[in-house]
C-alpha cells in the first residue's frame, strides 16, 4: 500500500494505526493472529519505488537519508517529511489443542452435565448467586466452566443460558479487553494486599459490563489472613460483584468461607467421553487416530479431558497416524504385548524371564512407576473379567484386548489375583518415593513370583491354600516343599519361645499332697476378660469372638478357631492388653498359652525316643 499520493497521508496513518492498535490481536477459530507493522521509507522520489527498507524498532526517521543512487542522483528528504510505505503481515501462531479447543458454551463442556444445566438455567430466570465453589480434580472444566459463566451473566444475547460469543462483551472478556472480569491465580498471589486489592476495587461499578466478575483459581492457596480478609466481603458482596472460587483441594477451604458459597463437584470425565471428545478434535483437526489409540489416551488421562488432548497434541506431532504404540511410547508405557508376557512369567514363577522383560522396559526408557501402575491396572482388569458377567462395562478395552484378558483370567486363581494387586499396589507406593525406581520394580517381581518370600497375611493364606490343595491331590509336602515346612517349623519355634506351653503334670513321689497340675478345667469368666478386652483393644476382641479358655494349672490356655489368633497374640500390644483383662477379672497374675489337645500317652512313652523320632523329622 503506498501512501505518498493521498492528500492528508500522515492524518490517514495516525487514524489506521490507532485502529490497528485497539485490535491488535484477533481470535479466529481460536488462532491467534498477530497483526505487525512494517515501516519502510525511501530516500528519493526517484526510486520510491524500488528501493524499500524496513526500519529498525519502527521508529521511521531511521533510514531517512539512505539513497539507491549516488547520492549526487537523489535527493533525500529530510527526516520529518520522508513519506512511508508500510505493509501488514499476519503471523499464524500455533495454539495448542487443549486452548484451541477450549469450551466457549456450556454445551461444549463434556461430562459434567449436572453443573452447567443449573448454571444456564440459574441465568435464564435471574437467580444469580453472588459466590460459587468449582471443585474437582484438575482438568475436568472448572475454569473453564468459570469462564463461560462470566461471560453469560454479562452478555447482551444470551442463548439459553449461555454466552452468544458474538456481541462485544463476550469478545471483550475474551481478548481481555474488558477489565470487568478479573481472573486471580491464588498460587503465586496469595497474601492479605491481594485480597484487599480485589475488595476495594470491588466498590467500584462495572465500567462496561454488567457484573463485575472475580475468579479466584487454586483458592485453598491462600493464606489465612487472606481468607479472613475475603470472608466478610464474600458473605455480603455489592450487588454488581459475583465470586467464582475453583480449587482441587476442597478440603484446606475454611468452613466460613464453604457456608457462603454454592458447591459444586466436577466429577472425574468418563473414558467414554474423552475418547468421543479425542476422536471428534482429531477429526476437525486432520489428524488420523485408531480407536484403541483414543481409549488409550482417555484411559491414561484419568478422567482429564485437558491431559488427554495435551497427549493427542503431542502425539500428532510427527504427523504420521495416530496409534496404540505411538501413544504408549509418547505416554512411556509398556506395550500390551509386555504386560501379557510379564503376568504370564509371574503366573508360571518364572523370576528370570520376569526380571529380562523389566530390563528390556528399562533399556527401552520405559518409566518404571508407570510400568508398576500399568501393571497394577491390567491385574484390576483380571480381576474385573473374572469375577463380572460383563466386563465391558467396568473395562475399557478394544474386544481383542478382551479376549485376551480372558484367556489370561482363566489361567490364574482369584486368590493369586488378590495377591498380586495387593504387592503391586504397595510397591507403588514405595516406587513414588524410591531412589532406584528399577530396582523397586525388580524386587516386586521376584516377590510376585515368589509368594513364599512375602511376610503378609496373604502369602500366607495363599501358601496355606497351596498345601491344602496339594495334600487333598494326595501329595507328599515334605518331598517338595521342604522350604515351606522349615518356614512353618520356625514359625512354630517361635511361638513357643513366646509363649510356652506348660509342661505336662506328674505327681511327685515326695510329696503326696502335691496337686495335679494337668487336668483342664473350663474358664468360666473368659467372658468377662473378653468384655474387658474391649475397653482396650478392639480388634483382638474381634478374634477372639467365639473362643474358650481353659485353667490348667498356672496357665490360662485360648482356644480359638481364628487362623491369625497365633499372629495376634505375638505382639506385646495385644499380649499385655489380655494379661491386663484377665488381672482385672481373676485379681491372679496366670500365664497365657495356646490351648491344645492334651496327648494322655505322654508320659508312657520314652523321652529319647521321643527325641528321636524328632531328630528325623528334621532331615
Amino acid at each position: 500500500m503506498r501512501l505518498s499520493n493521498l492528500a492528508q497521508p500522515h492524518l490517514f496513518l495516525k487514524i489506521f494505526n490507532f485502529i490497528l492498535d485497539k485490535i491488535s490481536y484477533i481470535y479466529y477459530n481460536c488462532l491467534v493472529i498477530r497483526v505487525e507493522r512494517y515501516f519502510y521509507h525511501v530516500a528519493c522520489r526517484s526510486c520510491a519505488m524500488e528501493r524499500r527498507e524496513p526500519c529498525q524498532a519502527g521508529n521511521r526517521a531511521a533510514l531517512s537519508g539512505l539513497h539507491c543512487a549516488p547520492q549526487s542522483a537523489c535527493m533525500p528528504y529530510d527526516k520529518g517529511n520522508a513519506p512511508s510505505f508500510f505493509m501488514y503481515r499476519m503471523i499464524f501462531l500455533y495454539q495448542v489443542l487443549y486452548r484451541k479447543w477450549r469450551p466457549r458454551t456450556f454445551s461444549d463442556v463434556s461430562g459434567q452435565e449436572h453443573i452447567t444445566s443449573t448454571l444456564a438455567n440459574e441465568i435464564m430466570s435471574g437467580k444469580v448467586s453472588h459466590a460459587y465453589l468449582f471443585t474437582g480434580s484438575r482438568g475436568t472444566g472448572k475454569t473453564t466452566c468459570a469462564k463461560i459463566f462470566a461471560k453469560a451473566v454479562n452478555c447482551l444475547h444470551p442463548v439459553n443460558g449461555s454466552p452468544c460469543n458474538e456481541c462485544e462483551i463476550c469478545r471483550g472478556i475474551d481478548d481481555g479487553t474488558i477489565l470487568d472480569v478479573v481472573e486471580l491465580d491464588a498460587a503465586s498471589n496469595n497474601g492479605v494486599d491481594n485480597i484487599r486489592d480485589i475488595i476495594d476495587n470491588s466498590n467500584f461499578t462495572p465500567v462496561n459490563a454488567k457484573y463485575r466478575v472475580y475468579i479466584i483459581d487454586e483458592v485453598h492457596m491462600l493464606s489465612t489472613g487472606a481468607f479472613n480478609a475475603l470472608l466478610k466481603t464474600l458473605e455480603e458482596p455489592p450487588e454488581h460483584v459475583k465470586f467464582i472460587l475453583a480449587t482441587t483441594e476442597v478440603h484446606k477451604i475454611p468452613a466460613t468461607i464453604l457456608s457462603r458459597c454454592q458447591r459444586f463437584d466436577f466429577h472425574r470425565i468418563s473414558p467414554e467421553d474423552i475418547a468421543k471428545r479425542v476422536k471428534y478434535v482429531a477429526e476437525h483437526e486432520n489428524i488420523e487416530i485408531d480407536d484403541d489409540a483414543a481409549l488409550l489416551i482417555a484411559r491414561i488421562a484419568d478422567g482429564a479431558l485437558r491431559d488427554a488432548l495435551s497427549l493427542l497434541d503431542r502425539c500428532s506431532g510427527t504427523g504420521e497416524r495416530v496409534t496404540a504404540e505411538s501413544v504408549g511410547s509418547a505416554a512411556g508405557l509398556a506395550e500390551k504385548e509386555y504386560l501379557f508376557k510379564l503376568v504370564d512369567a509371574i503366573k508360571n514363577k518364572d523370576t528370570a524371564a520376569a526380571l529380562s522383560l523389566i530390563n528390556e522396559l528399562h533399556n527401552r526408557s520405559c518409566d518404571m512407576e508407570r510400568l508398576c501402575s500399568e501393571l497394577l491396572n491390567h491385574f484390576r482388569n483380571l480381576m474385573i473379567v473374572k469375577t463380572v458377567k460383563d466386563p465391558y462395562s467396568l473395562i475399557i478395552c478394544v474386544e481383542s484386548d478382551m479376549a485376551l484378558y480372558k484367556k489370561q483370567a482363566e489361567e490364574i486363581k482369584l486368590q493369586d489375583i488378590l495377591y498380586y494387586l495387593s504387592v503391586t499396589e504397595s510397591a507403588l507406593v514405595a516406587i513414588k518415593n524410591s531412589i532406584n525406581k528399577r530396582i523397586e520394580t525388580e524386587m516386586t517381581a521376584v516377590k510376585l513370583c515368589s509368594p513364599e518370600l512375602s511376610g503378609n497375611n496373604s502369602s500366607v493364606i495363599l501358601r496355606i491354600e497351596k498345601i491344602e490343595e496339594a495334600l487333598k491331590n494326595g501329595v507328599k509336602i515334605a518331598a517338595k516343599a521342604e522350604p515351606l515346612k522349615n518356614y512353618v517349623k520356625n514359625e512354630e519355634k517361635r511361638e513357643e519361645e513366646v509363649i510356652p506351653p506348660p509342661p505336662p503334670a506328674v505327681r511327685s513321689a515326695q510329696d503326696e499332697n502335691t496337686q495335679i497340675i494337668g487336668e483342664d478345667t473350663p474358664f468360666s469368666q473368659w467372658g468377662d476378660v473378653i468384655n474387658e478386652v474391649k475397653k482396650t483393644d478392639v480388634p483382638l476382641t474381634g478374634i477372639l469372638s467365639g473362643s474358650s479358655a481353659f485353667i490348667r494349672g498356672e496357665h490360662i490356655l485360648i482356644k480359638c478357631d481364628n487362623p491369625t489368633f497365633p499372629q495376634f497374640i505375638k505382639a506385646p500390644l495385644h499380649l499385655n492388653a489380655l494379661k491386663d483383662a484377665v488381672i482385672k477379672v481373676t485379681g491372679k497374675k496366670f500365664r497365657l498359652g495356646i490351648y491344645r489337645k492334651k496327648d494322655n500317652n505322654a508320659s508312657k512313652q520314652d523321652p529319647l525316643k521321643d527325641l528321636a523320632k524328632k531328630i528325623d523329622n528334621l532331615k
